[in-house]
């Protein structure tokens, strides 16, 4: 079934100033369930089945190059291999600030696919994402999803991931400080169906302050959906109403502190004040954004889910753009085509916004653009990630592709297809689904994105780093060394120090002169 919200065709409507909102109602009755949401509902449909990950059979870890991308899967065991039978999927991402060489990425781990309780799984890296450590899930045995990371300004790690009984769902924060090897106990944190949140990395007054919001319905604060932590997440105030219940999107935190909430509609409600711990949550307006169409539940390349979430991301740049907001959703526009990915952008603080541009440069009418995921890197790049079926006429085979803008949002790179072709219909785990979302972080280098695919004839979780400017790693083993300089040196025909490769002048070709090519292409290793 598919489920559209039809947005309005201006650009902007109703604004409400200076909204402020008391302390959430106890539950008085919960909310009829909306339509077309049943296969949706984050409840364990089986009992928990504990499978040794040591009884699995095995196949090898999957390493895929295309055009110098490589992706790496990241659900392996400790010899690298690939556990088969398992499902992984709906992954984020954190990258810590202060060394992104160390990551980690959390997703529903699901033990069996002939069994739908999952838990939360997770691996870590911190060789830049070379190499990746699964050890299992959080909790073990307990039912967990929906996973949502992040990482605060002091390099710790956050876990947010719910659980559920009936209709009642909560969620609880979990800490590491190791650079996620191990976690905490975990803190409450109230939540709901399709949590997100993210943390105030800003030298402000709300440093450290975890924000997070989830789909209203099937709360255990119903009707309230937002919570916040200001004392970096050892506790949770108790929850509110965003202004205009927005669900099925992501928060941002921009450069002076201010949080911005996105939603279904393409609802954006913004706050200045919530940075300030000393102050009630208000909500300084919304703005309802036209994306000329609308979210959609169901159907196609991912029958049980979500075919994308709203995307609300702001720059930090130091240039003209800073402040910018920016919004970005697979939407399925007026027309037979199924979808497409679609972004505007305010200049003025949320307040006003464009007119809806399309991302993807298909001439294709009847291919889907799902997942669309979006992040902005420090220097106000504009990255965007996607999965597109625009190579497999009346299918649903679907490859990872890539754009970005440079100049603030205004036009958008030629689409790039960063991965193989993989069947999205494979593996399911007794959820007809892929999950609901992917994640990505950007930095000045690229774009460092979680995201599922199938390339096993499972479902697996990979990670992939988008680089800006170059791709050293012309053999696809996940480095840029002096293998990859022998292939240049084998295209340019020659070799030892009587050749164009010797850059430095010291009569060898070797891994200095490959320093120096990745430094003029604007990357590293």
């Amino acid at each position: 079934m598919t489920f559209r919200t039809i947005l309005p065709m201006l650009a902007i409507t109703v604004a409400v100033t200076s909204v402020k909102l008391a302390a959430a109602q106890e539950p008085d009755k919960k909310p009829p369930q909306p339509p077309g949401q049943t296969g949706h509902l984050e409840v364990p449909g089986d009992p928990f089945i504990k499978v040794p990950r040591s009884a699995q059979p095995t196949s090898p870890g999957a390493r895929l190059s295309r055009d110098g991308y490589v992706s790496v899967q990241v659900n392996v065991d400790d010899n690298g291999q690939n556990i088969v039978g398992d499902a992984a999927n709906e992954p984020s991402i954190a990258v810590d600030p202060t060394n992104p060489n160390r990551m980690v990425i959390g997703w529903r781990q699901f033990d069996t696919i002939y069994n739908n309780f999952r838990q939360a799984g997770w691996a870590y890296t911190h060789d830049d994402g070379q190499t990746w450590t699964f050890p299992g899930v959080i909790e073990p045995g307990i039912f967990r999803s929906d996973p949502v990371l992040d990482a605060d300004a002091d390099g710790n790690f956050y876990y947010l991931s719910l659980t559920s009984s009936g209709y009642e769902y909560w969620c609880h924060l979990f800490k590491s400080t190791d650079g996620g090897v191990s976690w905490d106990s975990g803190t409450y944190a109230y939540g709901g169906d399709k949590e997100w949140f993210v943390i105030d990395r800003t030298d402000g007054i709300g440093r450290g302050n975890v924000y997070s919001y989830w789909t209203q319905y099937w709360s255990i604060c119903y009707p309230g959906h937002f919570t916040r932590s200001t004392d970096d997440g050892q506790t949770f105030e108790p929850c509110i109403q965003v202004a205009a219940n927005p669900n099925w999107g992501t928060m941002a935190v921009g450069p002076d502190g201010e949080l911005y909430v996105c939603g279904d509609g393409f609802v954006v409600a913004k706050s200045s004040n919530a940075q300030d711990p000393n102050q009630a949550v208000q909500w300084d307006f919304y703005r309802v954004v036209s994306l000329d169409g609308g979210l959609v539940f169901g159907g196609g390349p991912n029958p049980g889910g979500l075919l994308g979430q709203a995307w609300i991301a702001v720059d930090h740049s130091d240039g003209p753009t800073r402040g910018n907001v920016y919004l970005l959703a697979s939407v399925d526009p007026p027309g037979p085509d199924p979808m497409d990915l679609m972004f505007s952008r305010s200049t003025d603080g949320g307040y006003t916004w464009s007119s809806p541009i399309r991302v993807n440069d298909d001439a294709n009418d009847f291919a889907y653009q799902w997942f669309g995921t979006m992040a902005v890197a420090p220097n106000g790049r504009i990255d965007v990630i996607w999965n597109d079926t625009r190579d497999d006429q009346g299918g649903y085979d679907s490859e990872l592709y890539y754009a970005c803008s440079e100049d603030g949002g205004q036009t958008f790179s030629a689409n790039q297809a960063v991965t193989p072709p993989f069947d999205p219909h494979l593996g399911w785990p007794q959820q007809n689904k892929l999950g609901d979302y992917y994640d990505m972080i950007s930095d000045n280098g690229g774009a460092r994105v979680a995201y599922a695919a199938t390339f096993n004839g499972e479902q697996d979780v990979y990670y992939v780093h988008i680089q800006q400017g170059c791709v050293g790693d012309l053999d696809g083993d996940g480095n840029t060394d002096q293998a990859d300089l022998g292939i240049l040196l084998a295209d340019w025909g020659c070799s030892g120090g009587d050749c164009p490769g010797d850059l430095d002048g010291d009569g060898d070709t070797d891994q200095a002169d490959l320093g120096i090519l990745l430094a003029d292409w604007g990357c590293g290793t």
